[in-house]
């Protein structure tokens, strides 16, 4: 792990929280210096724990207990402060490209030890747009949630097709995490990026079957609290 200056920009968990959600983000930037340079600028008031670079590097910017600033407003299951409750990682990539091989190595090695060490288990691991559908959509179409799934380190589904109940849907979505007050359309958009990328058009039966078995098999709020 390569040594950075930490980002300025973090302060305390709220409320005693520890974290047991991973949030992943891109950069949205033209090169990984450059986005080391927003998340250390204290003007910016943005930060998150983790910059991984295309090449690999891997940044420490901000101390895994304490809260970076990187999820802004949003919401999964019961959890509303969602920078007191995760560790965040920005993964350089501009949103239209595939994602650097080497950064994605980085990125499991990275994932695992967090994981480990605050037993966060693959379920929690989020994208952006998946806590903050209304306003994010990283790190977006081209990242590799199978890739992940495959090394335990997230969770997608394979489940078979089932024909579309748009009120069965809503249902299943609130159950894996997404904020119930987001419009139906919003969801349906976030929900895609990752379990059913490409799909467009109203609600098909591949949403509903994947959504159904994700909601069954990984109820956001099990066990946990909320805050």
């Amino acid at each position: 792990m390569t040594a950075a200056p930490l980002s300025p920009n973090y302060g305390p968990r709220r409320n005693g929280a520890r974290p047991d959600l991973v949030v992943l983000h891109y950069t949205a930037m033209t090169s990984c210096a450059a986005a080391r340079d927003t998340l250390c600028n204290p003007a910016t008031e943005v930060s998150a724990h983790y910059l991984l670079s295309e090449a690999g590097e891997v940044l420490a910017l901000v101390p895994e207990e304490m809260r970076a600033w990187h999820a802004g407003a949003g919401r999964w299951g019961a959890v509303t402060d969602v920078n007191s409750r995760s560790i965040g990682i920005e993964l350089a990539n501009p949103g239209n490209v595939p994602f650097a091989a080497p950064l994605m190595d980085a990125l499991e090695t990275v994932l695992a030890g967090v994981m480990a060490r605050w037993d966060v288990p693959p379920e929690r691991v989020i994208a952006h747009s998946d806590c903050a559908p209304a306003r994010k959509i990283d790190p977006g179409p081209r990242f590799d949630w199978a890739r992940l799934a495959r090394q335990g380190l997230a969770v997608i589904s394979r489940a078979a097709p089932v024909p579309p109940d748009p009120a069965r849907f809503a249902a299943a979505l609130t159950a894996i995490g997404y904020d119930s007050d987001v419009a139906p359309e919003t969801r349906l958009a976030a929900f895609r990026l990752r379990h059913n990328p490409g799909a467009t058009g109203p609600l098909d039966a591949t949403d509903m079957g994947r959504a159904l078995d994700l909601a069954a098999r990984f109820p956001v709020d099990r066990g946990r609290a909320g805050a």
